[in-house]
């Protein structure tokens, strides 16, 4: 039975030590929690980071929404000049419930 070296042993582990580190330091470096950390210590900078970021959503929605509501009007239109009677007469309804409510303001 050969005789092992005593630095042999630990030479491996710190190598193995190291790699691991290595592999630690890329896997943060590409999670980006350098920079996360420096956008809280900057509160300011999280503010208007966040505030943008919350007015571009808003923005998004009210697009979207926009974008849908036409649709569905472009659709309802189309269904009227079909003269589909239950859709026909739910939105004379409609209509109808409307005037009333602009005349008893």
């Amino acid at each position: 039975m050969p005789e092992r070296e005593p630095g042999r042993d630990e030479s491996h582990y710190l190598q193995e030590l190291n790699r691991k580190m290595d592999e630690l330091s890329l896997n943060m470096e590409k999670l980006g929690i350098a920079e996360y950390l420096e956008m809280l210590r900057n509160p300011r900078r999280l503010f208007f980071i966040n505030f943008w970021a919350g007015l571009s959503r808003g923005f998004g929605m009210a697009i979207g929404f926009t974008i849908l509501a036409a649709i569905v009007i472009y659709f309802l239109q189309k269904l009227i000049i079909l003269n589909v009677p239950l859709i026909g007469d739910f939105i004379a309804d409609l209509v109808a419930i409307v005037q009333n409510q602009l005349r008893v303001q």
